[in-house]
C-alpha cells in the first residue's frame, strides 16, 4: 500500500472517530465504535481504551477482540504496561511482545504460547495536560510497520477521544448542577409553601391548617372556597408540596383570565390543523400536569361546554386532544377554587350540578381577613419585613397608632389589600419607624375604614402628636423621664401631653 493510500485511509477514518464520538452521549458505545473502526482498517486485533477515576483506580471502559474476564488477553493488551503509560504520560512501543519481559515471561509462566508475533502500541490519552487513560492496540507483526507513523496516528486520536471525555464530563457536570439546583428549588418551594409557614394563628385559620394536613397525603379532589385576596392560591401550593406528588409538576390555570375560546384548548391540547394557527401539536395543562397537581383557580368562570369534558376527566381519568382521535390516559390531582357562589350558578344554571358534586368531595373555607382580625398584625409584620428588604429601608416596627389604624379597619380586599397597603407605607416612610400617617388615605380618612371621619388641621397635628408621644413610650416601655428625653421635652409638659390625649403610660410597661 502506497504512502498516499495511507494517509487518505488514515484521514478518512480520522472522520469516521469525529462522527462516531459526536454522535452519541454514551461515551462507552463511542467508543467502542472507534475501536471497531480500528480492527476494520488498522489492522487491530486487540484494542483497549483504559481510564483512570478520580480515585486513581484503572479500568477498562472499551475493549475490542477479547473478553476483559480472558485472563490472556488482559496479559497481550498489556495491563502492566498500559498503568505505566497513564502514571507517565508517554507512549510505549513493543514491536515483538515476546521479546518484552513485560509480556514473554508472564505467558510463559502459564505454558501460554502465542501462535502469531504481535506488536503492542499505547499512547496516552492527555486531558489539561494530565494522562487520564491510555489507548492501546495489539496488532500482528510485520518488518516492514512505520511504527512513527502509526504513534502519530493513534496520538491524534487518543487527542479526540480526550475532548469527547471533556464534553461528555462537563455535560454530566451540568446535568447533575441542573438536578441538585432543581432538587434545591423543590426544597425551597416545599418550605416556602408548607403549611406550617402560613401565616396566622386565629382560630378559622387553626381550622384550615388542620383541613391541609388531613387532605395534602391523599389523591381527594379539592374545592378551595374564599373571597377574592384571602390566599387560596396558597392553600393550594400547600396542599401539593405536602403531598406525595410534591416531586411531580404543579400546573396553575387561572380560569378567568382566559377566553372562552382558548380555555378549552389551555386544558386538554390541541393536535396540527385543529384549528386556524394551530401549526403544530401543543400538549394541553392536563398532560403537563402528569403525575402531579392542576390547580383551576376561578373555576366557577369556565364555560359550560368546557365544564362537560372536565367532568369526563375527572370520572374517567381521559380526554382528547382539540382535533385529535386518540385517547389520553391521566394521572392527576384536581385543585379547584372560587370566590363564587357555586349553588347560586348551579340554581341559575351557568354551573353543572354533577361537576359541582364531583369538585366538592372535600371542601375548604378560607376565612376573610375581618374574620381573622388576630392575624392582621401578625401579616402586617410579615410584610413590612418583606418589603422593608426588598426595597432597601431600615424600617424596624409599627408605631401603636398605625397598629390600631390596620387592626380596626374591615379590610373588604383581605389579605391581597393588606399586602398592597404595606408595600405602599413602606415605599413613602423614611424612618425606622412607620407611623399612621404613612398609611394609605383610605385607612386614614375613608368613612368605611372607621377609623376617621373629618379632620381639621389642628386635630390632625393633634393625633400627629400623640402618635409621636405614644411612640416614644413605647419605646421607652412606659418610662415618662426617658421618653421625655428622648422627645427634647421635660417630664412635666410630657404629663400634660399624656393627660390631654388621654394616654396611659403603664399601658407600655
Amino acid at each position: 500500500m502506497s504512502d498516499k493510500t495511507k494517509e487518505l485511509r488514515m484521514l478518512g477514518t480520522l472522520g469516521d472517530v469525529s462522527q462516531a464520538l459526536s454522535g452519541t452521549t454514551h461515551m462507552k458505545a463511542a467508543l467502542t465504535r472507534v475501536l471497531e473502526l480500528m480492527e476494520k482498517y488498522h489492522g487491530a486485533v486487540l484494542s483497549a481504551v483504559t481510564l483512570k477515576n478520580e480515585t486513581g483506580e484503572i479500568y477498562l471502559e472499551a475493549t475490542i477482540g477479547f473478553n476483559p474476564a480472558n485472563q490472556q488477553a488482559r496479559l497481550l493488551i498489556g495491563e502492566n504496561i498500559t498503568a505505566k503509560v497513564i502514571d507517565s504520560g508517554r507512549h510505549v512501543v513493543v514491536p515483538q511482545i515476546s521479546n518484552e519481559p513485560l509480556f514473554a515471561s508472564r505467558l510463559a509462566s502459564r505454558k501460554e504460547a502465542l501462535k502469531r508475533e504481535m506488536t503492542f502500541i499505547s499512547v496516552p490519552i492527555v486531558l489539561n495536560r494530565k494522562s487520564i487513560g491510555a489507548f492501546s492496540m495489539n496488532m500482528y507483526f510485520r518488518k516492514d510497520r512505520d511504527y512513527d507513523r502509526k504513534v502519530k496516528f493513534m496520538r491524534v486520536v487518543a487527542s479526540m477521544i480526550a475532548q469527547s471525555i471533556k464534553a461528555q464530563r462537563l455535560i454530566e457536570a451540568e446535568r447533575q448542577r441542573l438536578l441538585d439546583e432543581n432538587s434545591s428549588l423543590r426544597q425551597e418551594l416545599k418550605e416556602k409553601y408548607d403549611f406550617s409557614n402560613i401565616i396566622g394563628n386565629s382560630g378559622p385559620m387553626r381550622q384550615v391548617y388542620e383541613s391541609v394536613a388531613q387532605v395534602a397525603h391523599t389523591n381527594t379532589t379539592v374545592l378551595i372556597r374564599g373571597e377574592s385576596g384571602t390566599g387560596k392560591e396558597l392553600i393550594a401550593h400547600a396542599i401539593h408540596y405536602n403531598s406525595l406528588r410534591a416531586k411531580k409538576p404543579f400546573i396553575k390555570v387561572s380560569c378567568a383570565a382566559l377566553p372562552e375560546t382558548l380555555i378549552e384548548a389551555e386544558l386538554f391540547g390541541y393536535e396540527k390543523g385543529a384549528f386556524t394557527g394551530a401549526h403544530a401539536r401543543k400538549k394541553g395543562r392536563f398532560e403537563m400536569a402528569e403525575g402531579g397537581t392542576l390547580f383551576l383557580d376561578e373555576i366557577g368562570d369556565v364555560n359550560l361546554s368546557t365544564q362537560v369534558k372536565l367532568l369526563r376527566v375527572l370520572q374517567e381519568r381521559e380526554f382528547e386532544r382539540l382535533g385529535g382521535l386518540e385517547t389520553i390516559k391521566v394521572n392527576v390531582r384536581l385543585i379547584a377554587a372560587t370566590n363564587k357562589d357555586l349553588e347560586q350558578a348551579i340554581a341559575e344554571g351557568t354551573f353543572r350540578e354533577d361537576l359541582y358534586y364531583r369538585l366538592n368531595v372535600f371542601t375548604i373555607f378560607v376565612p376573610p381577613l375581618r374574620e381573622r382580625k388576630p392575624d392582621v398584625l401578625l401579616l402586617a409584620d410579615h410584610f413590612l419585613q418583606k418589603y422593608s428588604v426588598e426595597h432597601g429601608k431600615n424600617i424596624k416596627r409599627l408605631s401603636t397608632p398605625a397598629i390600631d389604624m390596620l387592626s380596626s379597619y374591615h379590610w373588604p380586599g383581605n389579605v391581597r389589600e393588606l399586602e398592597n397597603c404595606m408595600e405602599r407605607s413602606v415605599l413613602v416612610c423614611d424612618e425606622q419607624v412607620l407611623h399612621g400617617h404613612h398609611l394609605p388615605p383610605s385607612l386614614q380618612t375613608a368613612s368605611e375604614s372607621g377609623t376617621v371621619t373629618r379632620l381639621s388641621l389642628e386635630a390632625a397635628m393633634a393625633a400627629f402628636e400623640k402618635d409621636i408621644i405614644q411612640d416614644a413610650l413605647k419605646t421607652t416601655r412606659g418610662n415618662r423621664a426617658r421618653a421625655a428625653k428622648l422627645l427634647d421635652t421635660t417630664e412635666r409638659i410630657l404629663g400634660y401631653k399624656t393627660k390631654k390625649y388621654g394616654i396611659d403610660s403603664r399601658r407600655f410597661r
